[in-house]
């Protein structure tokens, strides 16, 4: 057409082979019966090509600091939706919405509700509900993760969808999936959830495990699986943080670090 259509596509932060590491998001998408064809990863658009030709702007929601292979991308930014405390270093200058609540899909809720109710359909709200549980912890008071707002967006889903499944049901199934590793490699495990950080020129990579540290280090051939790992990647250290849930369901976390280097071990 003459004139220039805005299309809008939201693309997950993965690669299309890594989406069965994140199996709470496989489960959940089957639920809602949204196919896993509709979606679209990261390695399957061609974002810089399409920065280059003058044709992209991007939102970053539920994360604000690009990697460092993604700079060129920055100033296609034209906002930033988040949760976390903002590293003003990292940012990309543009309109930037913070909020430190339990999820950010709360942020995404109130975003709708505010601006185009209309929108919101039973299956986007199922997501959205979901989602706030699963990051609050089933909302308990006890763990801490809920603020305020969190608390009031779920209310305001179950109000304007009463049929809405249960909050413990939609938490305990989500957590389990999100939560089995079994059938996992070493290397799948590590990087289901993985952050990597740059300092002074050490590249770490910090993963969450989801399994008892113990049960962790059993794993065979474990060591040389490590190795492998950093070596692939270039990582001059692994902080591997395990979190389990005890008999009363609290969690319980540990760390374990691998590094060849042993001056940086030791730091």
């Amino acid at each position: 057409t003459t004139e220039a259509e805005e299309i809008f596509i939201p693309v997950l932060n993965i690669k299309r082979s890594e989406f069965p590491l994140r199996g709470d998001n496989v489960l959940f998408l089957q639920r809602v019966h949204i196919s896993e064809s509709l979606l679209v990863f990261r390695d399957e658009i061609d974002l810089r090509a399409l920065h280059r030709a003058g044709r992209l702007t991007l939102l970053l929601v539920d994360h604000h600091v690009l990697p460092k292979s993604d700079a060129a991308l920055e100033e296609a930014v034209v906002e930033v939706l988040d949760h976390r405390p903002i590293e003003q270093k990292c940012c990309p200058p543009c309109h930037v919405s913070v909020e430190l609540v339990g999820s950010c899909a709360t942020l995404v809720t109130e975003r709708i509700l505010q601006g185009a109710p209309e929108i919101l359909d039973r299956q986007t709200a199922a997501l959205l509900h979901g989602t706030i549980i699963l990051d609050c912890v089933n909302m308990d008071p006890k763990i801490g993760k809920a603020t305020p707002k969190d608390n009031k967006y779920v209310e305001k889903l179950e109000a304007l969808f009463p049929n809405l499944p249960k909050r413990s049901d939609i938490f305990d199934s989500l957590q389990k999936a999100k939560f089995d590793v079994s059938g996992l490699t070493t290397e799948q495990m590590l990087r289901k959830d993985q952050k990597t950080i740059y300092r002074q020129g050490t590249k770490v990579a910090v993963s969450a495990i989801y399994m008892d540290l113990e049960a962790f280090l059993q794993r065979s051939n474990l060591l040389a699986d490590l190795s492998t790992f950093c070596q692939t990647h270039s990582y001059d250290a692994l902080v591997a943080m395990t979190i389990f849930f005890n008999t009363h369901n609290e969690p319980v976390r540990q760390l374990a670090v691998f590094c060849p280097h042993v001056a940086l071990r030791k730091t």
